[in-house]
């Protein structure tokens, strides 16, 4: 992988490609959406909020009349929402070339799933691993097709108690459970890359992290919200390691990508290293067999 400035110059014309891109109408998400349609991509916005999504999409349509963007009702929080979102999506389409799983919720108060799943972990690993299972068909028949997930420099913190996945016996510390769920992005992906990687034409399973970037996840931290305007990078250089992960032809299976400059908050994209537990082969065995049990999505 070059080590240039990676920037949207670099993205090839996507014309023809089908890019689902969760969590898009706010953030990284909505960033990704404008550059990878702008790029001639069809893109689909897996969203929660469909008058929130329609307004961002007249706003792309507004500065380039030429975007494909189509939109679908999608609720990672909710089984059931994901398996009609999936349905929905095989009825409509031929091929998936990119499924972006970039929707996360960061430092919430505790509460649960409607499958009964803590919030964090629900949402930002339970809900991706059963959606991208239940495209997988999809995404196998799809030459050249790509899954990116969405990290943080969060993981550093993470070390999942599999004894209380859903901290139902501990104290809820929220920022432990976040890095929880963000070392479970980089668990996930290893694992598939390695469960596959003698599998011919199997999707290339990557991970991505934004550094700091001023976004609203940042919302539920009052210390972390005061720095944010300090540190934070603009959300049009957050979402270049998730684009560089969706489009950069030398990307391979099990890469990570993340900001090069100040420890990883800020910079242009390059391959970075995740922590020694994130690649803990037993761990992400685990979880990958708890999570098939829990959203009863097996690959």
């Amino acid at each position: 992988m070059n080590k240039e400035n990676w920037t949207t110059e670099n993205i090839p014309d996507q014309k023809g490609k089908i890019i689902i891109v969760t969590g898009a109408t706010s953030g990284l998400g909505k960033q990704a959406s404008k550059i990878l349609s702008g790029k001639n991509a069809t893109v689909v916005m897996g969203v929660r909020n469909l008058e929130k999504a329609e307004a961002v999409k007249k706003e792309f349509i507004s500065s380039n009349p030429t975007v494909l963007i189509d939109i679908l009702k999608l609720d990672l929080g909710n089984l059931a929402s994901i398996k009609e979102f999936a349905k929905t999506f095989l009825s409509k389409y031929e091929r998936l070339d990119v499924l972006i799983n970039n929707a996360g919720i960061m430092m919430c108060p505790y509460s649960k799933t409607s499958d009964g799943f803590e919030i964090q972990m629900g949402t930002n690993h339970f809900g991706p691993f059963a959606l991208t299972g239940l495209l997988m068909p999809i995404l196998r028949e799809t030459q050249g097709a790509r899954i990116v997930s969405t990290s943080s420099l969060a993981h550093l913190g993470g070390n999942i108690n599999f004894n209380d996945i859903h901290w139902e016996a501990r104290k809820y510390k929220t920022n432990k459970a976040y890095s929880d769920s963000k070392i479970a992005n980089l668990y996930f992906t290893y694992e598939m890359a390695r469960r596959n990687k003698n599998i011919s034409g199997f999707p290339t399973v990557v991970t991505a992290h934004p550094g700091w970037t001023k976004t609203d996840l940042l919302k539920h931290s009052f210390m972390l919200n005061t720095l944010n305007p300090i540190f934070g990078q603009t959300p049009e250089m957050g979402t270049l390691p998730t684009l560089r992960a969706a489009t950069d032809p030398s990307v391979k299976s099990g890469d990570f990508l993340g900001p090069d400059k100040m420890w990883g908050m800020r910079g242009h994209p390059v391959l970075v290293t995740s922590n020694p537990l994130s690649k803990d082969e037993e761990m992400a065995k685990t979880l990958w067999k708890v999570s098939e049990e829990l959203t009863n999505v097996r690959y």
